[in-house]
């Protein structure tokens, strides 16, 4: 298939105008912290640095955006399939944005700049060019995302067969009328039914006619159990039309992002790596944050619980303050997970009768339905972070009964229990808590485990902060 207006679109003239904004932008930045700096009463809050003019600091600046623009280029942020992806091209900017403010800061203690770059500048300048790389990409997105425009950057995808999985990824296309794939139909494998409603844009003999007649830039194969003869034609139809070609890989239906292909002698074998959550240094990182952030919480969290505990008693006489209960935790490790009483003494006895808690429980006390709502009841799990039972971000835990069930009812519903359950996860600050779509929840756990960085793990305590009201487990 030859280069269209549509793809060039996509592929040089779209991310070199982001390039080029970028690295615009990162000079006003710069040259902004700068001003600040040096212009205004908030540089003097800084380190003695002698006055520099602008035009000394200039060649500092140029050095400064393209250094900054490299680390964006590093991560991989001008590739055409973040075009539509707003929220991953800004978790890139802060990624690489924040490499240039440490790399930036070890460089001015290493060498001996004239003028020398002033550390507040540095700062300064971080702040700044963040915020304005916000607004700018921001602006970006909102263009690419307008009608006239959004279409000729989508790529158009055909998919090969027809199976659950084939099924899952067009419900999820379609929930997003600006994801950067659309889907055309299926290319329909002899004797297999195809849903109504599913446009068939031919049969595999008729491939070649297909990716043409329809410019087809992805072909996405959903079964694979096809002769190799059969198989072999598809690619090299696919390398003569310069249309993609892509696999489900039904066989790992669970932690893909970890395969890896190795040789085993001369053989390549595809099979799964260790995931960068288990890794030794990203385990103590991850401990760390949960260590600090859970002593914080105790600490401002303090007063409000023991106000709290002051009126269950008053209203529930008859019970504990804190309700313990047995949860699974890491590796199928039991452990005492605590909360604020919200219901009444005697509700346990009833309490493997349910998963989670509706809201409109009758065994909840005035207080208890209050808490819920904005998950006050949760905040002596602080002590389980404290204790290492629990991570501050990861899948909720659940009771081992609850566990035991549900692994039999869910598929790939025990990978979540490979990590520390959280107060918070993916799936919470997604919508996904109390009663809802059980299936659901545990696929974004098991996202949030294959994909987890430490950026991940900011990014949902961020978001649980703003929708900090839910309903509660």
């Amino acid at each position: 298939m030859p280069v269209t207006p549509a793809s060039r679109l996509r592929k040089v003239i779209l991310p070199s105008a982001l390039l080029t904004g970028d690295a615009l932008v990162a000079f006003a930045g710069l040259s902004l912290g700068y001003w600040v700096r040096y212009a205004t009463p908030i540089g003097s809050l800084g380190l003695d640095v002698p006055d520099a003019r602008y035009g000394d600091y200039l060649p500092l600046l140029l050095l400064g955006t393209a250094f900054l623009i490299a680390a964006y280029a590093q991560l991989n942020l001008y590739e055409e399939r973040l075009l539509l992806r707003k929220f991953q091209a800004l978790n890139l900017i802060i990624k690489g944005t924040t490499f240039w403010l440490v790399a930036y800061l070890s460089l001015s203690l290493v060498l001996k700049f004239q003028p020398p770059i002033s550390r507040w500048f540095v700062i300064l300048a971080y702040l700044i060019t963040l915020a304005l790389m916000f607004t700018w990409r921001s602006i970006a997105y909102a263009v690419f995302t307008r009608p006239f425009l959004v279409n000729r950057l989508r790529q158009r995808i055909a998919i090969l067969g027809w199976n659950d999985e084939a099924s899952a990824l067009v419900a999820d296309l379609a929930r997003n009328p600006a994801h950067p794939l659309v889907f055309l139909g299926v290319i329909a494998l002899p004797d297999e039914p195809v849903p109504a409603g599913v446009p068939v844009l031919g049969r595999p003999d008729q491939l070649a006619a297909a990716l043409r007649s329809y410019e087809i830039d992805v072909l996405i194969a959903a079964r694979t159990d096809l002769p190799r003869e059969q198989l072999r034609a598809i690619v090299e139809a696919c390398e003569q039309a310069f249309v993609d070609w892509k696999i489900i890989p039904s066989s790992f239906q669970i932690l893909v992002s970890g395969l890896r292909l190795q040789t085993i002698g001369r053989l390549p074998v595809l099979g799964v790596e260790e995931l960068a959550i288990n890794r030794l240094f990203n385990r103590a990182l991850k401990r760390a944050l949960d260590t600090l952030g859970a002593f914080a919480g105790l600490l401002l969290s303090a007063p409000l619980i023991a106000a709290l505990a002051i009126i269950i008693k008053r209203e529930s006489p008859g019970g504990p303050v804190f309700f313990a209960q047995t949860r699974m935790g890491a590796g199928g490790r039991h452990f005492t997970l605590w909360k604020l009483r919200s219901m009444r003494p005697d509700a346990h006895t009833t309490d493997h009768l349910n998963i989670s808690t509706t809201r409109d429980d009758p065994r909840l006390l005035r207080l208890g339905a209050f808490m819920r709502r904005w998950n006050l009841d949760e905040l002596p799990q602080f002590w389980n972070v404290l204790r290492g039972d629990m991570s501050l971000v990861g899948p909720r835990p659940e009771r081992p009964h609850h566990v035991e069930r549900l692994s039999g009812e869910i598929p790939h519903y025990l990978p979540r229990q490979l990590v520390k359950p959280g107060m918070t996860g993916w799936a919470q600050i997604n919508g996904l808590r109390g009663d809802t779509d059980l299936p659901r929840r545990i696929q974004h756990d098991i996202y949030y485990i294959e994909t987890w960085s430490p950026w991940l793990d900011l990014q949902i305590l961020a978001l649980t902060l703003v929708r900090w009201r839910n309903s509660s487990e």
